[in-house]
């Protein structure tokens, strides 16, 4: 990993959550209700809190950065960038504000249920856990619903 990223800056690499707009307007969201929960699901997986950085996004630009880094043309509602290997939990989550928008109407859920789903499952990715097989995806909902259930969802 250290070939990856050769020249991290301290910040990224001392252990907290941030979040930050990029090209979007911040949502009328209570972010400040996620950090303690997303280390509680972090610590139920047996892993340790890095650095996370929630980049919050429109579709164009996570869909330029999926063409740029994954060679992937579609639009997606999350792209992580692990900076460290399981069991700690370190990286950029890019996330856009565009899918979890539409994503939330077609599930019919709130905006704040589908937020919160997409910046889970972005932290399951980094605690090793995938979702490309049919098996994968189905353990990753189930994971996702347990760590919704523990927010006080569900």
């Amino acid at each position: 990993m250290e070939d990856y990223f050769p020249s991290l800056p301290e910040e990224a690499t001392a252990p907290g959550i941030s979040f930050s707009f990029a090209n979007i307007e911040q949502p009328d969201f209570d972010f400040d209700l996620l950090p303690s929960w997303i280390e509680a699901v972090i610590q139920q997986h047996k892993c340790t809190l890095g650095a996370l950085s929630y980049i919050f996004c429109s579709d164009p630009y996570l869909h330029q950065l999926n063409v740029e880094y994954l060679d992937h043309d579609t639009l997606t509602d999350i792209i992580t960038f692990p900076y460290a290997e399981p069991p700690m939990v370190s990286g950029d989550l890019y996330i856009s504000l565009d899918r979890v928008v539409d994503n939330a109407q077609d599930r019919s859920l709130s905006f704040g249920q589908e937020l919160r789903r997409v910046v889970i499952h972005g932290v399951l990715h980094l605690c090793v856990y995938g979702d490309k097989t049919p098996e994968e995806a189905t353990r990753m909902r189930e994971l996702e619903d347990e760590a919704l259930t523990m927010f006080g969802e569900r």
